[in-house]
């Protein structure tokens, strides 16, 4: 049986002509279609599809990459236009015209053959969003491919300082090195997505460089990572600083680079993978800040989702079935689930989205507590047009308690008292559907004190609940409950609510 798939939280993206903008204007892409433009009608080539020396100096003059003859300038001009040219290859802006005989009989730096403008080059220029889109994607695809198996002479010239770097020619694995750069910037989006202000300005949204080197160190239940786990978090951030600064003008990040000042304070009481918590706003960003920009997201996305993960988009579901967004709210932050309900339920009948709502949150499965905790939240965002959908569930055993809370909320008269069985019934409900969302285990307990102390003889009552989860509910009760003897009341009761089951089904 195959694994199941990764799910991830949805995002929301700008629309697809936004998008193509921002594409155009990324250096790398800008480059590589200036370049490919330039080339016409053809340029001479080597068996490599590489521009001989002198056109290479042409086309970084084109690109506006020059500098002093000899200088950093000049050579860091001349690998990013070489750079530059290899993208509009790899991407079809450039097509190769290279005879096999000659490829064979020519050395490096000799002409082989030559590259004319590619399909590529004609689609571009057509202006649809997606094919923009789509180029812009191989351009970063070819960036990260690079990325994993880096030419290390030109790598030291860029960064200019060849002793920090945490990459060893020697045992140098280009596939290793491509699963840790997907897995960050798969972690990166996973962070942003969970961030509730991560789409509200170009700023927000960053993630310190030491939180996203812990998410790829730190095991989940390591509550206080030791000495050599910090030192590894410590390695992880200088190997993403050295990526990240070669990845940032592909447009998939912002990145803000460690300090290089911190490197020179190793040893005098700052440790780089030191905790988050234990350092200011501004101390933070000196360890390095990085986002996904808007580009970044999309394409994100869609390598996440060509892997067979599962990463929606907001506005996903707005024209599914109630059953369909309910299953899926489920699963999301508090904020996206909010922003996908609102989106939803925008232009539908109120009356009739709460009917929908309603219909799909019966059921006696494992997840219909937790629908019925998402109808119950989404109809929050309803009116009082949904009013009379909400009264014709007033004597549904499953529906009829959350109906109460609905009207009640909303100072609605005669909103008729609920038995006994029926507030039992809710709450039993209510304690499954958090305990199916893994909410934190504080506010569990929370919940489970007051629920205890707001009822007397709570237990003795709740074993009687006939509801499926009753047993289950009433365990975890004995798990979250701090006080001994309560957790044993819990126990017990849970004990005779699955002997009451058995009963029953004998």
């Amino acid at each position: 049986m195959s694994a199941s798939p990764l799910v991830l939280p949805p995002v929301r993206l700008l629309p697809a002509d936004d998008l193509a903008r921002l594409a155009l204007a990324v250096p790398l892409l800008d480059r590589a279609v200036r370049l490919a433009r330039w080339a016409a009608p053809h340029r001479d080539v080597d068996a490599m599809g590489e521009l001989l020396d002198d056109d290479l100096a042409l086309a970084a003059a084109e690109l506006g990459l020059t500098g002093e003859e000899g200088t950093d300038e000049a050579d860091e001009g001349l690998a990013r236009t070489a750079q530059a040219w290899g993208v509009a290859v790899d991407t079809g802006l450039l097509s190769l015209e290279i005879p096999e005989d000659a490829a064979e009989a020519t050395q490096t730096g000799e002409v082989a053959g030559r590259a004319v403008p590619g399909e590529a080059l004609t689609r571009i220029g057509k202006g649809d969003p997606n094919d923009v889109l789509d180029l812009w994607l191989a351009a970063a695809e070819s960036a990260l491919a690079e990325a994993a198996s880096p030419d290390f002479e030109s790598l030291r010239e860029v960064l200019d300082d060849g002793d920090r770097l945490v990459l060893d020619e020697m045992e140098w694995d280009p596939e290793e090195e491509a699963e840790f750069i997907d897995t960050a910037l798969a972690n990166l989006y996973a962070l942003m997505a969970m961030d509730p202000g991560a789409d509200q300005a170009p700023e927000a949204g960053a993630v310190p460089l030491p939180v996203l080197a812990a998410s790829l160190v730190v095991p989940d239940e390591m509550e206080q990572p030791s000495d050599a786990v910090l030192e590894e978090v410590t390695e992880v951030m200088m190997r993403l600083d050295d990526h990240f600064r070669l990845l940032a003008p592909t447009g998939l990040l912002d990145y803000q680079p460690v300090d290089e000042a911190l490197i020179e304070e190793e040893g005098e009481g700052e440790a780089a993978g030191a905790g988050p918590e234990d350092l200011d706003a501004d101390e933070i960003s000196r360890y390095g800040m990085v986002r996904l920009t808007p580009l970044g997201v999309h394409g994100m996305r869609e390598r996440l989702n060509d892997s067979g993960a599962y990463a929606p988009a907001l506005g996903d579901l707005r024209e599914r079935p109630a059953a369909e967004l309910l299953a899926a709210l489920g699963g999301y932050p508090d904020h996206a689930a909010r922003t996908e309900a609102e989106t939803w339920l925008a232009g539908r009948d109120q009356a009739d989205a709460a009917g929908e709502l309603l219909a799909a949150s019966r059921g006696d499965d494992a997840e219909a507590p937790r629908r019925r905790l998402m109808s119950q939240q989404a109809l929050a965002l309803l009116g009082s047009a949904a009013e009379p959908a909400v009264r014709d569930v007033l004597d549904d055993r499953e529906l009829g308690g959350l109906a109460r809370v609905w009207l009640t909320e909303r100072g609605v008269p005669d909103v008729p008292a609920p038995d006994a069985a029926m507030v039992f019934w809710l709450t039993i409900d209510t304690v499954a559907a958090q305990l199916a969302g893994d909410d934190e285990p504080e506010l569990l307990q929370e919940l489970v004190r007051d629920l205890v102390a707001r009822h007397e003889g709570f237990f003795e009552a709740a074993w009687r609940v006939e509801h499926p989860a009753t047993a289950d509910v009433l365990e975890a009760m004995g798990r979250l409950h701090p006080e001994r003897g309560v957790a044993k009341e819990a126990r017990k009761a849970a004990f005779k609510a699955r002997s009451r089951a058995g009963a029953s089904s004998s």
